[in-house]
């Protein structure tokens, strides 16, 4: 079992500059903690991704830290020029020593791409063109391709990742069909719904990778959660309620200003909601290893990802929290896992 970190990087009301020097602060206690990966969500127009650019705040991420790795969960791929974004993933890939890890999706917003002139129903065309320019030139010296959106001609590819044949690619996952996917390409997956939800897409990984890699070892298979560990079940509560209702507003805030509603639905008001469904962790470390224990058996992963800093809470809070979830948290979940 390892433990990876999933941060929407969104806002918590101090100055930007102080932000970024606080995000940075955390990341280095992940490296410190042992963690396997930071995932970094990807927004625009929104105080709930404030890393609009991953590439320049991964760099930060690179510098300030050795081991761990990092990358976007997800790249939102209609918005980019494929040959640039190959290319910036190749120098962060070289510049960490091979700690980039490339996820990869349309985006969930239509709204956050409609904003940069692409047009919704053109998303998935968008994807699929740049996805296949970008695995071809991390994986050639030149790259010939024509689609709808992109045609290029042997266009010679400098740069190349550190990884061969490319860093590890991820995908947020949502329908057995897209865990289905997943497991043909040989990528890694998140699931952000219930234990029960994730299970059909587990078990749908594992019948099509069996399928298309034999016995081979399974890539990462995560679930996420929103996890806050205490010295007390009800410190711990307290926080996860405040931090949750201002993380509320910053994931609603483009939709109510368009007038409409996310995606893929309104999202609970109240953390205690989602603690019943199954989306977020809070309380002591042994409230916290009883409940992740028996969802990450119920949902077949092997990936445990944390959203451990969200809404106002302060760098004090959050550094006390991770410190915990190092300290009793990872330990236990190892040692009943192994």
């Amino acid at each position: 079992m390892e433990f990876g970190i999933f941060d929407h990087v969104d806002a918590s009301g101090v100055p930007l500059q102080e932000f970024y020097d606080n995000r940075f602060k955390i990341v280095e206690a992940y490296d410190r903690g042992g963690f396997y990966c930071y995932h970094v969500a990807e927004h625009h127009q929104t105080p709930l991704g404030l890393a609009a650019s991953p590439a320049v705040y991964l760099a930060g991420v690179a510098q300030r830290t050795r081991q761990l790795r990092f990358g976007p969960l997800v790249y939102t791929l209609p918005l980019y020029h494929p040959l640039r974004l190959t290319e910036e993933i190749c120098m962060l890939d070289q510049m960490s020593g091979g700690r980039m890890q490339v996820g990869i999706g349309r985006g969930i917003s239509p709204l956050e791409t409609k904003g940069f002139g692409v047009e919704p129903g053109e998303r998935l065309e968008r994807y699929e063109d740049i996805r296949q320019v970008m695995i071809q030139g991390l994986t050639k010296k030149a790259v010939t391709f024509k689609g709808k959106f992109f045609a290029f001609d042997n266009v010679p590819m400098e740069l190349e990742p550190f990884q061969k044949p490319h860093p590890p690619i991820w995908i947020g996952a949502s329908s057995p069909d897209s865990a289905a996917r997943a497991a043909r390409n040989g990528h890694n997956f998140v699931s952000l719904s219930t234990s029960a939800d994730t299970k059909k897409l587990t078990d749908s990984y594992r019948a099509a990778w069996k399928g298309a890699h034999g016995e081979k070892p399974l890539p990462k298979l995560g679930l996420g959660r929103f996890i806050v560990v205490g010295e007390t079940d009800a410190a711990a509560m307290a926080l996860a309620r405040r931090a949750y209702k201002v993380w509320h507003d910053s994931f609603h805030h483009l939709w109510r200003k368009h007038g409409t509603v996310p995606t893929q639905g309104e999202r609970a008001r109240e953390f205690d909601e989602i603690m019943h469904g199954g989306r977020g962790v809070a309380g002591t470390p042994a409230t916290c290893i009883g409940m992740l224990r028996e969802q990450l058996a119920e949902a077949g992963v092997n990936y445990s990802v944390g959203q451990f800093v969200f809404g106002d809470m302060t760098l004090a809070e959050a550094l006390g929290s991770i410190d915990l979830f190092v300290r009793d948290v990872m330990p236990a979940l190892r040692r009943s896992r192994a």
